[in-house]
């Protein structure tokens, strides 16, 4: 039976025994007191508007940890129309994921953009390789 490791808290740098938790037990009592303060903010029918900063400013708690809330399933977006967390690219709300539709379409543009020239940055350096150099040869049987 593992008892734990030693570990620096990632909220504070304190050294821990760590068991199940990436923070320490002051900071997991923090953390717990933080979502109390969103929990009963959200909770009045006159906050359920509100977006991530305004619940922040509201509360005190970084837009950072809401974000972690609402990704653990702690935060439910579902009867908070209007609550989301920032694209990790461009910073527009989303509601799930990482990053908003458009910046999953601009990567997808871009990693087809990356492709295609590797591609043929490969058929130059090796032309007889390539199916395109093949296909373009014509049969001198015929």
């Amino acid at each position: 039976m593992s008892l734990g490791k030693l570990a620096n808290c990632s909220r504070c740098d304190a050294l821990f025994v760590q068991a199940v938790r990436d923070i320490c037990p002051k900071c997991y009592q923090q953390v717990e007191q933080e979502y109390e303060l969103c929990a009963r903010f959200l909770r009045k029918r006159e906050n359920r508007g509100s977006n991530i900063y305004q619940v922040s400013e509201a509360t005190g708690v970084s837009v950072k940890q809401i974000t972690k809330f609402i990704k653990e399933g702690r935060i439910s977006i579902a009867g908070n129309p209007h609550l989301g967390y920032p694209c990790e690219r461009c910073g527009s709300l989303i509601h799930t994921g990482n990053l908003c539709d458009t910046c999953i379409d601009s990567l997808k543009h871009d990693i087809t953009q990356d492709l295609e020239v590797m591609r043929r940055l490969d058929e130059e350096k090796n032309p007889g390789n390539s199916t395109a150099a093949y296909r373009g040869k014509r049969n001198t049987d015929e």
